[in-house]
């Protein structure tokens, strides 16, 4: 097999992977049967022109990144996949079955820090578990279960974050950086599409593509019930477990966000670290 063969193969599995399949709408006329071009580029996350070169036959080095986000965009099976790395003359990286919920361990880990929110996040911002000073902290919103989908769809999201539009970067940036990763590329076109239908700040971000991921920051947040806070944010990475973090917050020692933090752990219970539902 040659890298001449790539460019047949993708174009044949467009044809064959129908708009239903990954979330458009199908109702639209169309002049080809399957995707379009651009349909295929949105959900691997690559510029229309480069995959079109692809296809042609004109970009014949692309990185595995780039070949999971394609594979994940036509929904190819293992064989399919591993055949598309081999026509680029790559390895495929193999999947590496997680757990969705947290090991016990890590949820008594966040009952530990009554004072410290805290919550366990995937590669595409899932909020996994989280205890109770992190729920209280994001009470504003209808429910934790991304930050993403919180960012650019829940009403709260402009009003909580202060300073909205650099949240919205990073959680692009974020998405950007999992869609590389094949334990995680599904879960992201999906939610792709998701946010690309309602949101056109997210459509103006998706296509800057920035990559990016989270390490440490100062975020400050508006909440209806004790008002700004400025609180620094670690993210650690959960051995054991690829792809999930931990995501800390603090406030700064003898701070009035420390004092509201402590007001906001007094205003709501304790129950035990929840995981997401």
């Amino acid at each position: 097999m040659s890298t001449s063969d790539l460019g047949p193969f993708l174009k044949a599995r467009r044809g064959q992977v129908q708009p239903d399949d990954v979330g458009l709408p199908g109702h639209t006329p169309r002049r080809v049967t399957g995707l379009r071009r651009e349909e295929v580029a949105l959900l691997a996350g690559v510029s229309v022109d480069y995959y079109a070169r692809l296809e042609q036959g004109r970009e014949r080095k692309p990185s595995p990144s780039v070949l999971n986000a394609i594979a994940s965009a036509l929904c190819l099976d293992t064989d399919q996949r591993e055949h598309l790395f081999r026509l680029a003359d790559l390895a495929p990286t193999a999947l590496t079955a997680v757990s969705a919920t947290p090991p016990q361990s890590l949820l008594d880990l966040l009952d530990a820090w009554p004072a410290t929110p805290a919550m366990i996040i995937d590669r595409q911002l899932d909020v996994l578990a989280h205890n109770a000073l992190a729920g209280a902290l994001y009470s504003d919103f209808d429910r934790i279960d991304n930050l993403a989908r919180m960012t650019f769809l829940d009403l709260a999201g402009t009003s909580f974050y202060a300073h909205w539009d650099r949240a919205a970067e990073s959680c692009v940036a974020n998405l950007r950086l999992a869609l590389g990763h094949v334990d995680s590329a599904d879960a992201v076109r999906r939610l792709v599409v998701e946010l690309s239908a309602a949101s056109a700040a997210f459509r103006h971000l998706w296509a800057q593509h920035d990559v990016r991921g989270k390490t440490h920051d100062s975020k400050t947040f508006r909440h209806r019930d004790v008002g700004d806070l400025v609180l620094d944010y670690h993210a650690f990475d959960v051995k054991g477990s690829p792809g999930r973090q931990l995501i800390v917050y603090q406030a700064a020692p003898g701070t009035p966000s420390a004092e509201k933090l402590q007001l906001l752990a007094s205003l709501h219970a304790t129950p035990p670290a929840t995981p997401a539902t």
